[in-house]
């Protein structure tokens, strides 16, 4: 059994990854790490976990502990994801596992100089749904893809949270921007040449607010829009010359809404819908990595998947400064 640590008691490692941990057939949680001891003492009682640590750095020499996974603010992914390899544990990163495509490049040399696995936390990589999409486009059934639409939004205007802190890696472009992005690619397999964009930044955070994509794929264009100050919706559409495909819990399926996609004929006189009951993409992610780490040939969301998908959003940032297209 994969043993688990977490460092720190961030609301998405209590609400989805330590659940999902608890449930996996192939691992355990073992360690919970905090500032403050009395917090993870909880947190590792509530999920039985045998050890708690008022540090991240007494986790990590922990021998009862094979890997951690790091939900702390963006800001501190790199340097955490580098201590943990450095004493030796694989490494699980909330996304994004950076704020500038080259600092992933520290990441990919510590990955190959000591041997250990790091990935990013896309869970969206793991949910079959995407899968589904991918093949009903590479089998043809929406004819040739011309438009792909997506939106992420929420409202959050929490002065103490960590997406409107600037300093802490903050904004909706790191947080929510990177999940049209990357499942674009997924979907497709296919890279964008060039990005223009609209980003609104707050006045009192200063962080991206909103912001408005065209992302150029060559045959195909992506045009999202993101925001931490709108109505909750999240949605994206695959759009061809002979159908369109609708998916409609794309990020935080089974939490935002029940995972579907909808098939429709260029006529949208009708459609196929398929559903995903049961799947849990936390689950999948946690077992996925454990399977990975204990030998077993899966394709993990891989560091230069990351840094790929970071480069995106390093262009989209230097395309909102001006008004002209930014090559990726």
């Amino acid at each position: 059994m994969f043993r688990w640590g977490v460092l720190s008691t961030a609301k998405i490692a209590r609400l989805q990854l330590l659940p999902a941990m608890q449930d996996a057939t192939n691992g355990v949680v073992s360690a919970i790490a905090s500032r403050d001891l009395s917090r993870a003492r909880e947190l590792a009682d509530r999920f039985g976990a045998p050890h708690a640590f008022g540090s991240y750095e007494a986790l990590l020499q922990s021998d009862d502990v094979d890997g951690v996974y790091i939900p702390l603010p963006t800001s501190q992914h790199v340097e955490w994801s580098l201590k943990a390899a450095n004493a030796g544990k694989h490494v699980l990163c909330e996304k994004p596992i950076a704020l500038d495509a080259g600092h992933i490049e520290e990441l990919v040399a510590a990955r190959d100089s000591l041997g250990v696995v790091i990935s990013e936390a896309f869970m969206v990589q793991y949910h079959p749904q995407w899968e589904k999409v991918r093949s009903l486009i590479d089998d043809g059934m929406i004819g040739q893809l011309r438009q792909v639409n997506g939106v992420f939004c929420y409202h959050n205007v929490d002065p103490e949270n960590m997406r409107n802190q600037l300093s802490l890696g903050g904004g909706a472009l790191p947080d929510i921007g990177v999940y049209p992005t990357v499942t674009t690619r997924i979907a497709t397999g296919r890279e964008p040449i060039q990005v223009r964009a609209q980003v609104d930044r707050d006045p009192q955070f200063g962080t991206d607010s909103y912001a408005n994509v065209l992302a150029d794929f060559g045959d195909f264009n992506l045009n999202f829009y993101v925001s931490t100050q709108m109505a909750l919706q999240q949605q994206m559409v695959f759009h061809g010359s002979e159908g369109l495909i609708e998916v409609h819990a794309p990020f935080n399926a089974g939490d935002y809404d029940h995972a579907s996609i909808s098939l429709h004929n260029k006529s949208h006189d009708g459609a196929q819908i398929f559903r995903f009951p049961g799947v849990r993409q936390y689950r999948m992610l946690v077992e996925a990595f454990a399977d990975k780490v204990q030998g077993a040939d899966i394709d993990l969301f891989s560091l230069e998947n990351s840094k790929a998908n970071q480069a995106i959003i390093d262009a989209i940032y230097r395309a909102g400064e001006h008004d002209q297209w930014e090559k990726i």
